[in-house]
């Protein structure tokens, strides 16, 4: 489904967000956010709870496209980010971006945080 003609790959976010649930139990969010901060494929783990409310999620989503955007303003000096990480005593949170869009996944707090960002990053490069 992918045209060589294109700059940017295409990819099957909802293929993506099913496959990092797999990866590890603890993951409680696989989620793809526009860069308006809305979710546009995932969500939340079957038979999880959530931690916060469905309009604590937009402000979440919001606020992280809007900290993704901030920080492109030092690819020219740093080069472009490859995932950003919050560890909270409650959730790890991982983001990850894809074209323009935000992968963003949240598992539990005592997650491995030194393979879980490369098993994800496997996963939207295979």
């Amino acid at each position: 489904m992918t045209h060589s003609n294109l700059s940017a790959k295409i990819y099957d976010y909802t293929k993506i967000c099913n496959s990092i649930f797999t990866i590890d139990p603890k993951i409680r969010f696989a989620g793809v956010i526009n860069e308006r901060g809305r979710l546009v494929a995932g969500g939340m783990k079957e038979n999880v709870e959530p931690l916060e409310s469905e309009k604590d999620d937009e402000m979440i989503f919001m606020e992280l496209a809007l900290r993704v955007k901030m920080r492109k303003e030092f690819d020219k000096q740093l080069g472009p980010v490859i995932f950003a990480m919050a560890s909270r005593e409650r959730a790890l949170a991982i983001s990850v971006i894809i074209n323009n869009d935000i992968l963003y996944v949240a598992s539990e707090p005592d997650t491995d945080y030194c393979t879980l960002p490369k098993k994800i990053l496997k996963i939207i490069q295979s």
